[in-house]
């Protein structure tokens, strides 16, 4: 039996950008734009400031260590309702 909360996307991304502004590394313009559950984690994604041939650029590596901290605490409290 799961204690996870069952949440809206809207609502987990509300909490989530919360989160990513509050912390430390936040960057102007990051944000989590979508939330999809796979297999038990929560996967976000956003803006990942890659240059205009599609490239990382030095924020790229924030901004996915952001998201990946985002799955790794959110998912333990959380589930997507269907």
């Amino acid at each position: 039996m799961s204690d996870k909360k069952i949440i809206s996307q809207f609502e987990l991304l509300m909490i989530a950008n919360h989160i990513i502004q509050e912390h430390a590394d936040y960057i102007e313009g990051m944000r989590a734009d979508s939330v999809e559950e796979k297999d038990d984690v929560l996967v976000f994604k956003g803006n990942y400031f890659l240059d205009d041939n599609g490239l990382p650029t030095a924020q790229t590596t924030a901004v996915f260590n952001m998201f990946k901290y985002l799955a790794h605490h959110l998912s333990k409290e959380f589930t997507l309702e269907n």
